[in-house]
Parts: structure tokens; C-alpha cells; sequence
């Protein structure tokens, strides 16, 4: 599986995520600042699966 987070996730996750062996791409690492509409295109382009903590 392959995850694209959100630059609200916590550091700590995409880490033990990434120990865990998963495939995750981050845009607090990447790009922060970037619109969620991006984000979803970004996730839809690459088939990943979105994880985030925003409310909106």
C-alpha cells in the first residue's frame, strides 16, 4: 500500500509507518503549505491513500 500524508500528521507516525515497511509520502517533508486539492490530486495521480487529521 502507498500513503500520502497530510502535513498535519504527526512526525512520529510517518516514521513508524516507514519502519514498518509502508510506502508514505509526506508534505510536511515535501511541501508544506500545499492546498488540499492538490493533496488529492497528488494522491489520485499515485494511487495512494490519503491520512490526515484535517477537519475540513
Amino acid at each position: 500500500m502507498q500513503f500520502l500524508v497530510n502535513e498535519n500528521f504527526p512526525r512520529l507516525s510517518i516514521c513508524l509507518l516507514r519502519d514498518a515497511g509502508l510506502d508514505v509520502a509526506s508534505f510536511s517533508e515535501e511541501a508544506p503549505g500545499t492546498k488540499d486539492f492538490e493533496v488529492l490530486a497528488r494522491a489520485a495521480q499515485e494511487k495512494r491513500i490519503i491520512l490526515t487529521f484535517d477537519r475540513d
